[in-house]
């Protein structure tokens, strides 16, 4: 399967863990971690269940990869994430070694991989690929009907 491709199919699994987060009440962040191209963990964000800042998707993704491996080195493994890393996930897919970051939607207020600062390409002793954009609008959409919702709903009270 063409790398293209297969960027989007495991999009759209890290889009259906996005969803259950929004459907959770959470900031509908998805994503899933992909070794020899099968899924080995799945992560979302949980921060408002949990009440920790640090609860985000990639964190949750990688926590269960690494106990699926055996191992805290994700050497090989594709972090796919709708949208883009914050520094502090970008910084935290660099220290599991993971070998490629790809995520959906950019953010222009916090990402750390390009649009903020571009924690990947930090002279770390670990360097990892990043692509961005993979099905962005779909992730784009799903976030603005989120965030249009809950301002609707402060608006009602």
């Amino acid at each position: 399967m063409p790398q293209n491709e297969e960027d989007e199919r495991f999009m759209r699994e890290a889009l259906a863990a996005a969803e259950k987060a929004g459907a959770d009440g959470e900031v509908p962040v998805g994503a899933v971690i992909v070794s020899d191209g099968r899924v080995i963990a799945r992560g979302r964000n949980r921060t408002e269940a949990t009440g920790q800042a640090v609860a985000h998707a990639e964190l949750e993704a990688i926590r269960k990869a690494s106990g699926a491996v055996g191992d805290w080195r994700l050497s090989g493994c594709t972090l796919y994430v709708t949208l883009e890393p914050c520094p502090m996930c970008a910084f935290a897919a660099v220290l599991a070694r993971l070998g490629r970051v790809v995520f959906g939607a950019a953010d222009p207020k916090s990402g750390g991989c390009g649009s903020v600062v571009n924690v990947p390409a930090a002279p770390f002793n670990h360097r990892l690929a990043v692509r961005g954009g993979v099905l962005a609008d779909d992730c784009a959409v799903l976030l603005q009907q989120f965030f249009r919702s809950r301002r609707e709903e402060q608006r009602e009270i």
